[in-house]
C-alpha cells in the first residue's frame, strides 16, 4: 500500500470525547497535541479516528489540513484553543518538560453514525493487530471504511 490518502490515528477517549463537544459548539479547526517531532501524518487528506481501549473503534473522522512541529509555547500561542486542553496549565502538564511539540491540525470533524469496532477494522484490512502509532490507508480502503460509517 503505496499511497497514503489517509491515516488512522489512535486518540484516547477522553480526547476524542472533547474534540467532539468542542464541534458540536461550533469549533471549525481543531488541533491535536502530540509529543515531539514523532507524529505522523506528514501528509493526508483525511484522518480517521480510532479510539482506544476500552472503546476500540473507529469513532469518526475528519478533512486533515497540516502537521506542525516547533516550540511548544508559541504552537501553544497560536492554536491552543483549537486543542482538547481547557487551559494552559492542562497543556503543560500533558506535554511536560518538552520544548517542542507537533499539532495535527485538522477540520469538519464527523461523527461515525456506525463506528467501526476493532474485529471488524481488523478484518477488512487483513491484519492481527494495530500499530500502536496509527498508519496509512489508500482511498480504496479509506473509501470501504467511510462508506460503513455513514
Amino acid at each position: 500500500m503505496k499511497e497514503k490518502y489517509a491515516f488512522v490515528m489512535m486518540i484516547k477517549d477522553k480526547y476524542w470525547r472533547e474534540f467532539y463537544n468542542l464541534n458540536r459548539e461550533g469549533r471549525k479547526e481543531l488541533s491535536y497535541v502530540q509529543h515531539g517531532d514523532r507524529a505522523p501524518p506528514k501528509n493526508a487528506a483525511v484522518l480517521l479516528f480510532y479510539v482506544t481501549k476500552p472503546v476500540g473503534e473507529i469513532a469518526g473522522y475528519a478533512e486533515f489540513i497540516e502537521r506542525k512541529f516547533g516550540n511548544a509555547e508559541s504552537l501553544w500561542n497560536d492554536h491552543g484553543n483549537e486543542s482538547a486542553f481547557k487551559s494552559k496549565g492542562q497543556f503543560e502538564a500533558f506535554i511536560g518538560d518538552e520544548k517542542k511539540v507537533s499539532l495535527i491540525r485538522f477540520k469538519n470533524l464527523q461523527e461515525a453514525a456506525k463506528p467501526i469496532h476493532l474485529n471488524n477494522l481488523l478484518m477488512i484490512l487483513g491484519k492481527e493487530r494495530l500499530p500502536r502509532r496509527g498508519f496509512y490507508l489508500n482511498k480504496e480502503t479509506t473509501d470501504k471504511l467511510l462508506a460503513l460509517m455513514v
